[in-house]
């Protein structure tokens, strides 16, 4: 009688995880074996799932089964080999762990990279791939996701966390820490970049250096969605020369102690659409302006600022919420300001060529904090339902649509009747 139970025990636990419907047939004695239906894997939740032979890799990427596994006690242990041994379309899987000293060179096209459970540290340890950082990106359409890049150094005072040189990147879910590039790109303008719900933080030290937490260079298009940045020194946040700039839903504020220069700009110009962020300088910044756009000349034909429904917070006693070189582009550039909230003092100057409206001045009083800064009105506040719908621009509408949840992160946004200014209905 027990190995009878034993067996029919072991039978239901897997036929339900390979969801078999033969249960009915233990009335008439053992069932017939079940079709198979796919390789039973552990996904990154934890849960046990039947993988079909044929699911095809995706992306999006939770329930597809990895093809090459990384870590202590796999067959393939270290990322460097990962990176040799990648094929053209598959998933890389890195188990938790500190990963120290292993640079990597990824030149494969759909490509999948993720840490599975507790987020991998990529530790540089004084390492780097080919001199440039921790990560050198070149493949084709590549995803990395649930990963921490940490420690990046160069000889060139540039080493990024990730180095990425050609192809549609995307980082997801990742964090990057004390290194002097959290991520450095190329100059192509068939580059395509996109980070979602990531971290970046505490640029290093180093006198006479500028250390930018995110720099983009003259790629294609630029999406920044999501993510929260703090702690930088001398350089700036974000930086981009992208030729399309899409910075939405955001915390890109340098905290208590940080001394960023820029917390967002733009040198080059180009299309920005920065919408419902949070973007605040801190009272030792090292430089009094908080957005700024066109310092270094126009280097693209189509070139406009489109700043609506964003929190700007200013903790420094004097400065700008917003800094245009007009006198750098001749022919004059489109700015609209649309709905913005002011904390703090500093200009906020009408632009030359543009539209504004429905911008205001709150006290840090008057505002509930996220993450220790005053953000978000209260639900008394006669903030709420003065501003108007801002309409949009070029096919894009500049009613935000989420916004961003502390830590990292944004959440779909519903809209009532009562549309207050800035970043946080």
């Amino acid at each position: 009688m027990t190995s009878t139970l034993t067996l029919r025990a072991a039978f239901l636990i897997a036929a339900s995880l390979a969801g078999a419907p033969a249960l009915a047939q233990f009335a008439e004695g053992l069932p017939p074996p079940p079709a198979y239906r796919g390789e039973i894997r552990r996904g990154p939740d934890g849960e046990l799932r039947a993988i079909p032979a044929t699911e095809p890799v995706s992306q999006a990427g939770p329930i597809a089964a990895p093809t090459l596994i990384v870590g202590p006690g796999e067959r393939v242990t270290t990322i460097g080999e990962a990176a040799r041994l990648a094929r053209d379309g598959e998933i890389i899987e890195i188990r938790p762990g500190v990963y120290r000293g292993q640079p990597a060179v990824w030149t494969q096209d759909r490509l999948v990279i993720r840490g599975s459970g507790e987020r991998p540290v990529m530790l540089a340890d004084g390492q780097s791939a080919e001199g440039k950082g921790i990560w050198v990106v070149r493949g084709g359409e590549v995803l990395i996701e649930n990963i921490e890049f940490r420690g990046a150094r160069v000889p060139q005072s540039n080493g990024a966390g990730i180095r990425f040189e050609r192809g549609r990147l995307t980082v997801r879910g990742c964090r990057f820490v004390d290194n002097e590039m959290g991520i450095l790109t190329a100059n192509f303008p068939e580059q395509t970049l996109d980070v979602i719900d990531s971290e970046f933080g505490d640029a290093p030290h180093t006198p006479g250096d500028l250390h930018h937490l995110l720099y983009v260079g003259a790629i294609g298009r630029f999406v920044l969605r999501g993510s929260r940045f703090s702690g930088g020194y001398l350089g700036h946040l974000v930086k981009s020369r992208a030729r399309e700039n899409h910075v939405l839903y955001n915390m890109l504020v340098d905290g208590e102690g940080g001394r960023a220069s820029y917390e967002l700009e733009f040198p080059n110009g180009g299309l920005a659409f920065v919408i419902g962020n949070a973007i605040g300088q801190s009272a030792t910044t090292d430089n009094p302006a908080i957005i700024a756009y066109g310092a270094e000349g126009r280097r693209w034909p189509d070139n406009a600022l489109y700043l609506a429904h964003n929190t700007l917070v200013n903790d420094h006693f004097t400065g700008d919420f917003l800094r245009v070189w007009n006198e750098k582009s001749p022919a004059g550039v489109e700015i609209w300001q649309i709905n913005n909230l002011l904390v703090g003092d500093g200009n906020f100057f009408p632009p030359a060529q543009g539209r504004v409206d429905g911008n205001h001045r709150a006290q840090r009083a008057d505002l509930i904090p996220i993450g220790d800064t005053p953000l978000r009105p209260t639900s008394q506040s006669p903030l709420r339902g003065s501003v108007r719908p801002p309409g949009s621009a070029r096919g894009v509408d500049l009613l935000p649509t989420a916004e961003f949840t502390y830590p990292v992160g944004s959440r779909p946004l519903r809209l009532g009747h009562g549309l207050a200014p800035g970043a946080f209905q």
